[in-house]
């Protein structure tokens, strides 16, 4: 394994930006990881730990580590009940393991697919889309300690999942590095298809099966969010707000076109993108960044813009939404 310096990154964070990394490293193996790390230089670094680069805000050169893992694994096993064991390395691409499922008939990751990124960020990240997380499938999560690079396993409810969370970025943040991630999915349509505009298209549809919930979700995301390949974006750069049921509810009153989605215990969440539409930020630009013009939950490099401008563009969204609404939004991404 090869241990790069001064590594560009311009391709492997969605933004584009041009930043390198001091370091660069992509093991492919467990040996090869615990090589990298049983070396105190390189585990005393700062460390970032890249998948894709789909989720990640660069403000500037890393002055430390950055890790690629390539563990592409993926292994399946029968279980009673109808129900299959997947269990894929880090590296893997999402949309490539959530594309294989659905290939083969295992039903559970389907309205996940087109999510940019790896399997190891997934659990990080607790991904969700379209009425479905992560979280709903995950049984297990494999990861190296860095400070002992002892194999450590979580359990589901070891994970601390949450709306776009989880304890990996919380008690154990740059802690470790997930090697594997294992799920257990079903080979009976047990389809999730109350989201809203998923329901709508497929209630148009002879038959409807995991595939077909697979296409139109991507077809969904295809005429919603911008392609990273042809803009620089890291999809939704806001997390939606949740609020009291109560603050909701006498909001859409005010406005009747909002949708509230309730998610109980007297809470529930609003659109963050049509929060910030109503703010006059949709299609918005600011030098060479700014909000994409047919999706306001996104923000854009438009070419040569960097992490700082970024930065500085949501933070004036940010104080619009809470001067016209009193509503406080948080930033999606990881910024480094």
């Amino acid at each position: 394994m090869q241990i790069h310096e001064h590594y560009p990154l311009k391709a492997q964070n969605t933004f584009g930006f041009d930043v390198k990394a001091r370091y660069y490293a992509e093991p492919s193996s467990l040996e090869e990881l615990k090589s990298l790390f049983s070396d105190i230089f390189f585990r005393e670094l700062p460390l970032v730990a890249l998948g894709e680069g789909s989720n990640l805000l660069f403000c500037r050169d890393f002055e430390g580590l950055v890790v690629h893992p390539r563990f592409m694994e993926i292994t399946s096993t029968a279980l009673p009940n109808s129900e299959v064991m997947i269990s894929a390395g880090a590296g893997v691409i999402w949309d490539s393991l959530v594309a294989h499922c659905v290939a083969q008939a295992w039903g559970g990751l389907e309205n996940l697919s087109g999510i940019p990124g790896t399997v190891g960020a997934a659990p990080i990240q607790n991904i969700g889309a379209y009425g479905a997380e992560v979280k709903d499938t995950i049984t297990e999560v494999e990861a190296i300690r860095l400070d002992s690079l002892e194999t450590i396993r979580f359990s589901n409810a070891d994970c601390g999942f949450g709306y776009r969370d989880s304890i990996f970025k919380q008690a154990w943040k740059n802690k470790l590095l997930i090697t594997k991630v294992s799920f257990c999915l079903s080979t009976q349509s047990k389809l999730n298809i109350q989201y809203d505009s998923l329901s709508k298209l497929l209630q148009a549809m002879p038959k409807i099966g995991i595939q077909e919930v697979r296409e139109t979700v991507l077809q969904i995301r295809k005429e919603k969010l911008p392609d990273p390949a042809e803009i620089g974006n890291a999809g939704s750069f806001f997390k939606n707000p949740t609020v009291t049921e109560a603050t909701a509810l006498a909001l859409q009153a005010r406005y009747p076109q909002l949708t509230v989605y309730p998610t109980g215990k007297g809470q529930a969440k609003i659109p963050a993108g049509w929060l910030i539409e109503q703010c006059g930020w949709k299609g918005k630009q600011r030098g060479r960044v700014g909000v994409h013009k047919a999706q306001a939950l996104v923000l854009v490099n438009y070419g040569g813009g960097t992490g700082e401008e970024i930065l500085q563009l949501a933070a004036a969204i940010q104080q619009s939404v809470a001067e016209r609404f009193n509503i406080a939004l948080e930033m999606e991404v990881n910024v480094v």
